[in-house]
C-alpha cells in the first residue's frame, strides 16, 4: 500500500517532484505542528494513501510538509491556512482544498487519482447521522422540585449550613483582567499593529513574511510584535481576537483578520489601507520610532 512521505526540504521536494513520471498525480498537503485540525487531516491523509497499491513507477504519491518550515513552497502554491491540499499532475494544479473537510478532501484525491482498493477497516468512517427520539420531546413529570425516579437539582438551594461545594475565585481572574488590558493597549500602539512570527527584517513563518510583503507594497506604516517573544501574548491573543492563527493584523484598534482575510479584503476593496498610507508604493515598513516605542511600552 502507499504511504505518507514527510518532506523535510525544499530540495527534497524538487527531488521526488521530479522522479514522478508525467502521468502520477500528486497529493500535497501543507501542515503546521501546532494547528489541531492538521493532526486530523494527516489521520486522513494517511488513511487515504493506504488505501492505493504501491506502484513502479507510482501512479499516485502523497506528501506531507511542514508550511512554516518551507515558506517558499507553501508560498509558491498560495497557502494562506492550514490544513490546505493541493493535487497537482506533471506540475499543474489540478484542484486545491482548503481545511479539514475529510468527505471534501476524499473526494478531491477520489476524482484524480481514481478511489483506492477495499480499505477495510482503514476506510474512513461515514458521517454519523442523529436522529431525535420522540422520547426526547417529553417533559419529564414533576412532583414538588422532583423529576419522576430521581432528584431535580436545578431547585436545589445550598442552607446556611452546608459545606462549600467550590472554591473560592483564584488569583487568576486577576491576571485575566490584567492580560485583557494589555492586549487592548498593544492592539492600538500603533495604527496599524501586526502580530506576527519574528520580526518584518526576519519573518519567522512564511504567513508571516507574506503579509508583511503586502504592507510594504502598499505603502503602510506598522507597528509589530513578536509573538515568539511572548508567551504570554501569544496565546492571549488567541483569545482576545477569537483566531487562532497568526500573523493577525488590527487596524484603528480593530481586528481585521489573518492573512487569508486580509487578502480577501484587498481583492474586495483594493483601497483598503488607504487610510493607513504613509510610504510610497513599496516602501511600507516598520511605523515611527514613537509608534514602536509605545507598542514596547504597552508590553512592558
Amino acid at each position: 500500500m502507499s504511504t505518507v512521505t514527510d518532506v523535510p526540504s525544499s530540495s527534497a521536494f524538487t527531488s521526488h517532484i521530479s522522479s514522478l513520471p508525467s502521468s502520477a498525480v500528486t497529493i500535497i498537503s501543507f501542515h503546521t505542528p501546532w494547528a489541531a485540525p492538521c493532526a486530523q487531516m494527516s489521520l486522513v491523509l494517511r488513511t487515504l494513501a493506504s488505501s492505493y497499491p504501491a506502484q513502479d513507477p507510482p501512479t499516485v504519491s502523497f506528501l506531507s510538509l511542514d508550511a512554516e518550515a518551507l515558506p517558499d513552497i507553501s508560498e509558491s502554491y498560495d497557502v494562506t491556512a492550514v490544513p490546505f491540499l493541493v493535487v497537482q499532475r506533471d506540475g499543474k494544479i489540478l484542484e486545491k482544498v482548503s481545511g479539514s473537510d475529510a468527505s471534501k478532501v476524499r473526494d478531491a484525491v477520489e476524482r484524480h487519482a481514481g478511489k483506492g482498493g477495499n480499505t477495510g477497516k482503514a476506510g474512513l468512517p461515514p458521517a454519523l447521522e442523529v436522529e431525535r427520539r420522540e422520547e426526547d420531546d417529553q417533559q419529564p413529570a414533576q412532583t414538588n422540585g422532583e423529576v419522576a425516579g430521581g432528584s431535580n437539582l436545578s431547585k436545589y438551594a445550598p442552607g446556611a449550613n452546608d459545606p462549600a461545594t467550590a472554591p473560592e475565585m483564584s488569583s487568576t481572574h486577576g491576571q485575566k483582567e490584567e492580560m485583557e488590558t494589555r492586549l487592548q493597549e498593544l492592539v492600538k500602539a500603533a495604527p496599524v499593529m501586526l502580530f506576527m512570527k519574528g520580526t518584518p527584517s526576519a519573518p519567522q513563518c512564511g504567513f508571516s513574511r507574506t503579509i508583511v510583503g503586502i504592507l510594504r507594497e502598499k505603502g503602510v506604516r506598522y507597528g509589530f510584535f513578536n509573538i515568539l517573544a511572548d508567551e504570554d501574548v501569544r496565546s492571549g491573543m488567541k483569545t482576545f481576537s477569537d483566531w487562532p492563527t497568526f500573523p493577525q493584523l488590527y487596524a484603528g484598534g480593530e481586528f481585521v483578520g489573518g492573512l487569508d482575510i486580509v487578502k480577501e479584503e484587498l481583492e474586495s476593496n483594493p483601497e483598503f489601507f488607504a487610510p493607513y498610507v504613509a510610504a510610497p508604493k513599496g516602501q511600507g515598513g516598520m511605523a515611527a520610532p514613537e509608534a514602536q516605542t509605545q507598542a514596547a511600552t504597552a508590553t512592558a
